[in-house]
């Protein structure tokens, strides 16, 4: 009995990147996510990296996303099979956005995929979804021998330049990248909804590759800035606007759906789906005060009815009040009305075009 616990306790032990000491030296405040612990916010706070990445440059280490790597003659036809998007429509050396589903149409992740060579793919899933990624697509779990650092914002390139000699490729590009004796790769991708860059290299050179950025002026930021980032543009977050239940036509992500191509899983539910109309359907919702939105903040119409929910849901430092992201119920679509409650207090909601800002990416 106390060997089994003793296991049980060590088996939730939270994983650490190779950043992990970095983090604490700088101040850093961690906490658990995905089973890793992952620095949530720097001493400037959450809102001052947010606002740093939208005028300047922001550094964060994403190493506890995962890398899969698949190669061989038969890679390209697997992910084919496997994933929703249409790799015919891209070329070695691009990235694509993509989603792995089951056989309802629901999420089981979204993913990048960098196309590294003829017979070469990195495909990076959520961190507690790499074990599910690999499980359908198979291919080798690389995640512990690299780590992958976003830098993000209007000046997150020029910064690179001036470490690295290299402002990385264009959106949506992937290209080789040295630094500091040590070989990777540079892509023009990332979850801000602004321009910005993610570097994959070894552990070693990764750690000195965010210390020099550090030095260089690029604010180091956290899991906070990161998660209002991609609030305010829009983007989904498994778990929340994505998982059990939600196909990608509720998310409004009918774009990552290639129908066209041949089969793969959840194709057939999502074409039902498609036919009849997806409901609740993702839309975006503003407070007009600085009161924010909260994930499972109930949606109801002014007589009182259930018209859906929020899944994700914060404060905007750029339009300086609350947002969120929530599926709607079809009837309720373009309602006036709504409003989350809290206790015996009603707190009104505006329907809102999202992404919630106007952002540029090279």
């Amino acid at each position: 009995m106390i060997r089994s616990r003793l296991l049980a306790s060590i088996a939730v032990v939270e994983k650490r990147t190779a950043l992990y000491e970095t983090h604490r030296e700088l101040g850093a405040k961690m906490t658990e996510f995905s089973g890793f612990s992952m620095p949530l916010a720097y001493g400037k706070g959450t809102i001052e990296e947010h606002l740093a990445v939208r005028g300047a440059s922001g550094v964060f280490d994403v190493s506890h996303l995962g890398t899969v790597e698949v190669s061989g003659d038969a890679a390209f036809h697997r992910l084919q099979a496997n994933l929703t998007n249409d790799l015919g429509k891209i070329e070695p050396g691009r990235t694509q956005y993509t989603h792995l589903l089951d056989e309802t149409g629901s999420v089981v992740d979204d993913i990048i995929v960098w196309w590294l060579d003829d017979q070469l793919f990195h495909v990076m899933p959520n961190a507690a979804n790499t074990s599910n990624v690999t499980g359908a697509i198979g291919g080798r779990d690389i995640t512990a021998s690299r780590v992958v650092l976003a830098i993000q914002g209007p000046a997150a390139r020029s910064a690179l330049a001036e470490v690295a000699g290299t402002a990385g490729p264009a959106r949506n590009c992937v290209v080789p990248f040295e630094f500091a004796g040590a070989s990777g790769y540079v892509a023009g991708t990332g979850y801000t909804g602004g321009d910005g860059v993610e570097v994959a290299i070894t552990p070693e050179a990764g750690i000195r590759l965010f210390n020099a950025l550090a030095r260089q002026g690029v604010e180091p930021c956290g899991l906070g800035a990161r998660d209002t980032l991609r609030l305010e543009a829009g983007l989904p977050l498994h778990g929340h606007e994505l998982g059990g239940g939600i196909t990608p036509l509720n998310a409004n992500l009918g774009w990552v759906v290639a129908f066209s191509k041949a089969d793969f899983p959840g194709r057939a539910a999502l074409l039902r789906q498609k036919e009849r109309g997806a409901d609740p359907i993702l839309a975006g919702f503003a407070t007009g005060t600085r009161q924010p939105l909260r994930a499972g903040d109930r949606l109801l119409g002014g007589d009182g009815t259930d018209a859906g929910w929020i899944s994700s849901g914060g404060y905007s430092p750029l339009r300086k009040e609350g947002i969120g992201l929530g599926f709607v119920h079809g009837e309720a679509l373009g309602r006036k009305d709504l409003a989350v409650v809290r206790g015996d207090r009603r707190l009104p909601v505006q329907p809102v075009a999202y992404p919630f800002v106007e952002l540029k990416s090279r």
